[in-house]
């Protein structure tokens, strides 16, 4: 099988968005015959839009202009697709910030809403990132059969709770997807090591599919870097910068080998500690 991720610049504008996106896949260097999954990073058709622009756009389980053309794209192009991340209404006055899987003739495979939201203070132009004002966090793991194996559900901030990434595998994750829009500082430092360090520690392969550069007439900035890490934490394929497309030629027999030579999963042996009184 080949896994293609799209390193995308995004910005507020849909349609444009949309458009390189369709460009791109038309474009998609691959062997028609074989199985072809295809990464989005996050936001990829709305990157950085304001509280109200999130609400404009987003759509509900009957009706989301956004999911029909991403969903339409996988059935043109006829590709596995998970479709990086748009925003879907919640029951409140935010959205969850939520990742499609289509199949290769436009079906909906399952649906993960992003879990760990991104409040955090980086030293960068922004300063300042507080999700949880405009996105609201899910409350489900979404691990997807495919005819190529099982493909677990994350998204960007989530790389930093391991805890979410060994339920995956013990849901029977062969591959984890991770669309993300990591900022320059935080992927300089930690986006590679934590991309490793999930796969070795699961034996999935990892596949960060990111935003690069400059958004927004440069009030954003994202590290980039998009990369596919096999499951001995080896990065097999890259694009450190500029749009375009990170590829490999991926098979299971390769997983299943590392997997026999260190069970790892039979070997865990944590219990959650219980607190002794004093």
């Amino acid at each position: 099988m080949q896994i293609s991720l799209l390193q995308c610049q995004s910005s507020r504008d849909v349609q444009a968005n949309l458009a390189f996106i369709d460009s791109q896949l038309k474009q998609l260097p691959r062997d028609i015959d074989e199985p072809q999954l295809v990464v989005l990073p996050e936001c990829c058709l709305l990157f950085g839009g304001h509280e109200s622009q999130q609400l404009q756009y987003a759509g509900s389980e009957h009706q989301s202009d956004l999911k029909t053309a991403l969903a339409n794209l996988a059935k043109q192009y006829h590709v596995y697709l998970i479709a990086g991340t748009i925003p879907m209404r919640a029951d409140d006055s935010r959205v969850f910030s939520r990742c499609y899987f289509f199949d290769d003739h436009g079906v909906t495979l399952g649906h993960y809403d992003k879990l760990h939201l991104f409040d955090v203070d980086v030293a960068d132009g922004t300063k300042t990132y507080r999700e949880s004002d405009t996105f609201h966090p899910g409350d489900h793991l979404c691990v997807v059969d495919t005819p190529f194996g099982k493909v677990g559900l994350a998204i960007c901030y989530d790389i930093r709770f391991g805890d979410l990434f060994r339920a995956l595998r013990l849901a029977g994750a062969d591959y984890i997807a991770l669309p993300s829009a990591f900022t320059k500082v935080t992927g300089e430092a930690h986006w590679q090591v934590l991309l490793q360090a999930r796969a070795i520690e699961t034996q999935c392969y990892l596949l960060g599919a990111g935003q690069w550069g400059q958004h927004n007439q440069g009030s954003r900035e994202t590290w980039g870097h998009s990369m596919i890490v096999d499951p001995w934490g080896r990065v097999i394929a890259e694009r450190a910068t500029e749009c375009g497309w990170a590829q490999a030629k991926v098979e299971l027999s390769e997983l299943q080998r590392i997997r026999q030579q260190m069970p790892i999963i039979g070997h865990n042996r944590f219990i959650a500690p219980q607190l002794t009184p004093v």
